[in-house]
């Protein structure tokens, strides 16, 4: 009851602020800055933005989680300030709009979260995921599952696979890693934001698929790990590149991302090699035009962009993401982040920098990481 009245309120707060567009706040005088897109970090970026909103209270930060797919629409229709996605963009889509700025704001994990009866803990491969949601694998006690899990009694049950019906980026970064460990999934299905699904029933957004995966004995989903620890549904542990069968938490994401990162931050941490990563981790994304001189648009709201982007990356806004199971970003990350945003300009017109990423103290650099507990052979 507890699981069923807490997901009720999550979906209360996300369908409260599911719009796409600019929206004007008569609660509250001022500038208003408006953006759209992934349901993953809408917690995250509910939380976040609303602080800024009391540092700041002469300006309203509206966002709208309809998913990253359409925060990518709206972005390029220039009916909101910033679109968020949790699927950098690709070369195509890049060339089909002015240049565009990547500005990474945090880790998270995608999570099989699961039903079924008796079954409080599950372990699972990739291979294993893909068979299920291409339909080669139908039922619980499949010789394969139990092989993985030789100590539980899985029972005789229905697979049910949970999809997610809108274009999302928690659906790229999930059938991304499907393709690196299954050649299969690759040829059948590919990448993308959203696919011709060869079994199971669709869901919108990550609070959809967790409700239908929390009501069906049988049931698994994927979803953003900040709703499966939100609302203490059981999730499988994945057998990582190295070996491990690792859970998603704060630690083991952050492993995720020991790994160069580009100077443009369009970069995937999944199936990493480390040997303590949770092999479906994932960044999420701000995205913004490079040049803000656009319809009509201000230099001063050009500028109060730039300063909710430098307060994002803050230590104050990533202090945040890890209160609320999302994982900070590393160093490495920040500073390539700043640079990014130091890019950003008004036409021929120079914005104004406060931040300064050297200066950082808490990252996941400096955290105390403890991962023995989440990694089993």
């Amino acid at each position: 009851m507890k699981k069923t009245i807490l997901f009720s309120i999550i979906l209360v707060i996300l369908s409260s602020c599911n719009n796409n567009g600019k929206n004007d706040n008569h609660s509250k005088p001022g500038m208003s800055i408006s953006g759209a897109g992934a349901t993953f970090p809408y917690p995250y970026y509910n939380i976040v933005f609303r602080d800024y909103m009391r540092i700041n209270p002469e300006i309203v930060v509206n966002y709208g989680a309809i998913g990253s797919g359409g925060g990518i629409r709206s972005l390029r229709d220039k009916s909101v300030d910033f679109g968020a996605s949790d699927a950098f963009l690709s070369d195509k889509e890049i060339a089909s709009m002015p240049e565009i700025v990547h500005i990474a704001t945090c880790m998270g994990g995608v999570v099989m979260a699961y039903t079924l009866p008796e079954v409080d803990s599950l372990k699972l491969t990739g291979p294993i995921v893909a068979d299920m949601y291409l339909g080669k694998i139908t039922r619980w006690n499949d010789q394969r599952i139990r092989t993985e899990n030789p100590n539980i009694k899985l029972p005789d049950l229905e697979i049910t696979p949970v999809y997610r019906s809108d274009g999302s980026g928690t659906t790229y970064a999930f059938s991304e890693y499907l393709c690196k460990v299954s050649p299969e999934w690759k040829s059948i299905m590919g990448k993308g934001k959203a696919l011709k699904w060869e079994a199971g029933i669709a869901a919108k957004g990550n609070p959809g698929v967790a409700g239908i995966v929390q009501q069906t004995p049988g049931a698994i989903g994927y979803i953003g790990s900040e709703f499966a620890l939100t609302l203490k549904l059981p999730t499988s542990k994945i057998k990582n590149k190295y070996g491990n069968y690792v859970e998603a938490n704060l630690e083991s994401i952050s492993a995720a991302a020991n790994v160069d990162l580009p100077d443009d931050m369009r970069a995937t941490i999944s199936d990493s090699a480390d040997p303590n990563a949770y092999p479906m981790s994932l960044f999420t994304w701000l995205l913004v035009f490079k040049d803000q001189q656009y319809d009509k648009r201000t230099k001063q709201e050009a500028q109060q962009l730039i300063n909710l982007l430098e307060y994002i990356i803050s230590p104050q806004g990533q202090g945040v993401a890890a209160q609320i199971n999302y994982a900070p970003l590393s160093k490495q990350a920040v500073n390539k982040t700043q640079t990014l945003i130091e890019s950003i300009h008004y036409g021929n017109e120079q914005l104004e920098f406060h931040f300064k990423s050297d200066s950082v103290k808490q990252t996941t650099d400096s955290l105390d990481l403890t991962v023995d507990n989440s990694i089993d052979r």
